[in-house]
């Protein structure tokens, strides 16, 4: 089975644009759905509505993988299923190591998403002593001093930090200098890579800020209908369901 390191992704190589291929995860996750449902072909409307983007975009995104579909017809699922899996990589065997074994780090290894979409758990390593052979989702956590030598002995090009981020920026260089050139970046920090090295962030604080930016929003929107003597949605909704069968609502009896 090819591994990693001999086989990369000719998304860059074929000029498809980062937004198209971050989108096409999504498509993969619904198409796939669908897939397990045995649906044969779908409609480009349908799989934007699935994925969550407009049909336009949709069709725009799957000509750079040169797939139009069948006018009337649509496009076959499983065909697009094996099309985008094979543009993502995921068509190979991705070697992963995890660094940082904590309740986050912990929590990925035992995710079972990895092997189903191509992704093979190689290690999880940590710089805590006492942690070295636990297992964790079947697999022995190793010594961060094994970094090195698991990277090389695995053939490991992708890499997940799960650690504090005041390590953070240490892992990562250790990665890049053992040969990893793909980052999955979990810890609280902005890291520092040569050219060359990809590196993908998810911070859930930050997306939680974000959701909270448009809560407060709403409560401004809501505070400002209540100024201009509206009904807020949500007084409006629990009105609603209060009215009886015949559209009234009903008075209050006493206590």
């Amino acid at each position: 089975m090819a591994t990693g390191r001999s086989h990369r992704p000719a998304t860059r190589s074929r000029g498809i644009p980062e937004a198209t291929v971050a989108r096409l995860p999504l498509y993969l996750r619904a198409l796939t759905a669908l897939s397990e449902r045995s649906v044969p072909t779908v409609s480009s409307e349908e799989l934007a509505a699935a994925a969550g983007v407009n049909s336009a975009k949709l069709r725009k995104d799957f000509s750079y993988l040169g797939s139009y579909g069948t006018r009337g017809v649509g496009y076959d699922v499983e065909y697009l299923v094996y099309q985008i899996s094979r543009e993502l990589g995921l068509t190979q065997d991705w070697p992963v190591v995890i660094v940082g074994i904590g309740n986050l780090g912990a929590a990925l290894a035992n995710y079972g998403g990895f092997a189903s979409r191509g992704f093979r758990v190689a290690a999880l390593i940590d710089a805590d002593p006492a942690m070295a052979g636990k297992p964790v989702a079947g697999i022995p956590v190793q010594h961060t001093d094994e970094l090195e030598r698991i990277i090389d002995d695995n053939g490991v090009s992708i890499g997940v930090i799960a650690t504090p981020a005041g390590a953070a920026q240490q892992v990562c260089d250790r990665l890049v200098a053992a040969g990893v050139t793909s980052i999955l970046n979990f810890a609280p920090t902005v890291l520092s890579v040569p050219e060359g090295v990809d590196v993908r962030k998810v911070d859930l604080s930050i997306e939680l800020q974000i959701l909270a930016f448009h809560e407060q929003r709403k409560a401004g929107e809501e505070a400002a209908a209540l100024a201009d003597g509206a009904v807020p949605h949500a007084v409006a909704r629990k009105q609603s369901a209060d009215k009886g069968p015949d559209g009234d609502v009903p008075a209050v009896m006493p206590a």
